[in-house]
C-alpha cells in the first residue's frame, strides 16, 4: 500500500496520495514557483501503520505542485417567501486550484 495523509487546508479536511490530483479552496500562488507546502497535516499512514496527531503532527508536511485554478459549476440560490410573491434567485461559481500531490514528508 502506499502512502497516505489526511491535511487541513481550506476549512476543510483532505485524504491524499501522492500522484493524486485534488481540487482544493483557493490559494494564492506562491512566488517563485508553481510548487506550494501543506503543513498542518492531521493524520499520516502507510500500510497498518497510522500516526495520528494531537491535533497536528509535528514536522510533517505534503508537497504539491499547483496545476490550474478554475471555478466551479454553477449553484443556483433561491430564496421564496410564501403569500408575498417575493421570489429571487442567485447564481454563485465557487473558485478552485486543482493540485497534484508530490510529497508526503514525516520527519
Amino acid at each position: 500500500m502506499s502512502k497516505f495523509a489526511v491535511i487541513k487546508t481550506g476549512g476543510k479536511q483532505y485524504l491524499v496520495r501522492p500522484g493524486q490530483k485534488i481540487k482544493i479552496e483557493k490559494i494564492p500562488k506562491p512566488e517563485g514557483g508553481n510548487s506550494a507546502v501543506f503543513d498542518q497535516v492531521l493524520l499520516i499512514g502507510e500500510g497498518e501503520g497510522v500516526e495520528f496527531g494531537t491535533p497536528l503532527i509535528e514536522n510533517a508536511k505534503v508537497q504539491a505542485e499547483l496545476i490550474s485554478e478554475g471555478k466551479g459549476k454553477k449553484v443556483i440560490v433561491a430564496r421564496y417567501h410564501s403569500k408575498t410573491r417575493y421570489r429571487k434567485t442567485k447564481g454563485h461559481r465557487q473558485p478552485f486550484t486543482e493540485v497534484l500531490i508530490k510529497e508526503i514528508v514525516a520527519k
